[in-house]
This record gives C-alpha cells, structure tokens and sequence, in this order.
C-alpha cells in the first residue's frame, strides 16, 4: 500500500512516499515529476508511518545543519540505467559536487553520455536523500533539478560547497 505525506520545510512542502517499510518519494510539491494522485496536502492525521517518520526527521535534521548522510531504507523504482545512476549520486560527499560528465565517467561511459544521464538524474525519485542537486553543469552553472535552480542553490549552500571551485560560480 503507498502511503504519503506533506511536510512543511524550508524550501516549501515536501511529499513523502513509502510503499511497506521503505521511502519511496520524496518530491517538492509541485516540482516536476511530482506524482499525482497523492494528497498534496500537509496530514492532519497523527499516524505518520514509521519510515516517513523516520524521513522527516533525518531531512529536518539535514536542514538544521545535523546530519550528512541519510540511513532510512529506501526502494527506488526505474530502469536498470537510472537505478544505477541514482546509487552513484549516493556516492557525491556531502558539500561537493560533480559535473554530469564526472558522473557519466564514474558510470564507466563517455562525457558524451552526460545528457543521458542527467536525464536519469532528473527523474530521481528521492530528492535531497538521494542527491540529484549536487550534479552541476560542466562549466559550473546550475542546471537541471527537478525542484527549481532556487532550491538547488539553497541545498549546495546549505552544505557550504566544500572541495569543488565551481560552486563558487554560483
């Protein structure tokens, strides 16, 4: 059974997915790729389930500046390409950041590839746990996050852009 629901956050509401014991969405209302057919607005009801429970409080803690890595179980639904595309993302430490072709080149394919993969990275169905917003353009621009450039911005500053010169850009 899917089961969601809407907090508020700094940057706006954020839905919260799970399907059994796992989180599988975490979107801004309203971003792209947002999934309809779920409530979009924030719960009255008390019972939360205990892994968007769990969510919540790992995503307000990361807002507070208290944590850089997430532990709540996650099921991520795609392709065979995009699955791997999103384990990868996992792997961009907390306050740096990487360009599509550093991530297409982590993956084992050409530069060339970069537009196929941030389209996978686009289509990430857990924003901020996984983190989609720490892939940035070639030339250091901020391009491409499903949520909007403003709270991409927010997130690489919120993590202090440390260990790469081209947050600096932005």
């Amino acid at each position: 059974m899917i089961e969601s629901h809407v907090s508020p956050s700094p940057l706006g509401p954020i839905l919260f997915r799970a399907e059994g014991d796992c989180l599988t969405g975490l979107f801004f209302v309203g971003q792209k790729y947002c999934p309809d057919g779920l409530s979009h607005e924030p719960c009255a009801s008390a019972r939360v389930p205990r892994v968007i429970a769990e969510a919540r409080e790992q995503v307000d803690e990361y807002f507070g500046g208290a944590r850089e890595v997430f532990s709540v179980a996650l099921r991520l639904d795609g392709t065979a390409f995009q699955k791997q595309v999103w384990d990868t993302l996992r792997q961009i430490p907390f306050g740096e950041a990487w360009t599509y072709g550093d991530l297409a080149r982590r993956l084992g394919l050409p530069a060339g590839a970069s537009r196929a993969v941030g389209g996978a990275n686009g289509r990430n169905p857990v924003s901020i746990i996984v983190p989609c917003h720490r892939v940035i353009g070639g030339d250091g621009e901020l391009t491409g996050y499903a949520g909007g450039v403003a709270r991409k911005r927010h997130l690489l500053t919120l993590e202090g852009g440390r260990g790469r010169e081209q947050l600096l850009l932005f």
